[in-house]
């Protein structure tokens, strides 16, 4: 059966936003956003025009739904492993006699295809991360410019403890990830930051047979995010590599 949707599974950094965009600009596989994201909800409410009150968690699926699919017949969405508790209980409220995650999942959007996301050097990814923490720079855009600027600039400091702090937690959430797929029955397909970013129309084409859709719809596709790795990244990465042994 052709799969009628997309549950990007991740942790914070591993690619995903580049993921994302190339899959919406596909024209095909929907809108994927992180829409059960507890920190996001209340933008996505002021998006959907859609308040608290009676019958919440149905009407904000309804408009999670339409916004996943984008004018396909495929729905899309990216989570990340904090937010398998928000999105448990807001799809429990709405499919009380589902009884698994799996079931609660196929029921709110259809067949799902299961996309693991990692990113093998963890240490290049907590940089990434804490550089994004530390300066409010989330993304940049492929000229260059800034595309998420979260406050005023701030330089970024070499923390030792805070990259470990965050290799620890990727570690334990992906973790998590594989514990919950052995659980809910779900053999994931899998993708590593390292492999779409060498070759992103590769990437999208080898995920758009796998969802049954024509893969020549990556043909055009174009990055729109930079990477934010400089020479920083290096040097941070070579001093946690000198202090680590």
């Amino acid at each position: 059966m052709r799969p009628g949707a997309l549950i990007i599974c991740a942790t914070p950094r591993s690619g995903t936003t580049l993921l994302c965009d190339l899959l919406a600009e596909t024209g095909v596989t929907g809108t994927p956003n992180s829409f059960y994201r507890e920190e996001s909800r209340d933008h996505f409410m002021r998006e959907f025009s859609v308040w608290a009150g009676a019958d919440f968690d149905r009407r904000y699926l309804d408009a999670v739904r339409a916004e996943g699919r984008g004018g396909t017949d495929l729905f899309s969405m990216r989570v990340m492993w904090p937010s398998v508790a928000t999105m448990r209980g807001a799809l429990s409220a709405v499919f009380p006699s589902e009884t698994t995650d799996a079931g609660r999942i196929a029921a709110a959007f259809g067949t799902p295809l299961y996309l693991f996301v990692e990113r093998e050097d963890k240490v290049a990814q907590a940089i990434s991360r804490i550089k994004a923490e530390q300066s409010g720079l989330w993304h940049r855009a492929a000229d260059g410019s800034v595309r998420e600027q979260g406050g005023e600039y701030r330089a970024p400091e070499y923390d030792a403890g805070r990259i470990r702090e965050s290799m620890a937690e990727t570690t334990a959430h992906e973790a998590e990830w594989r514990d919950w797929f052995a659980r809910e029955g779900i053999a994931p397909m899998e993708q590593t930051y390292e492999s779409l970013s060498a070759d992103p129309i590769a990437t999208i084409r080898t995920l758009l047979i796998a969802l049954g859709r024509d893969p020549s719809a990556a043909d055009h596709i174009v990055p729109h995010t930079s990477k934010l790795a400089d020479v920083t990244s290096r040097d941070w990465a070579e001093r946690y590599a000198r202090e680590a042994f």
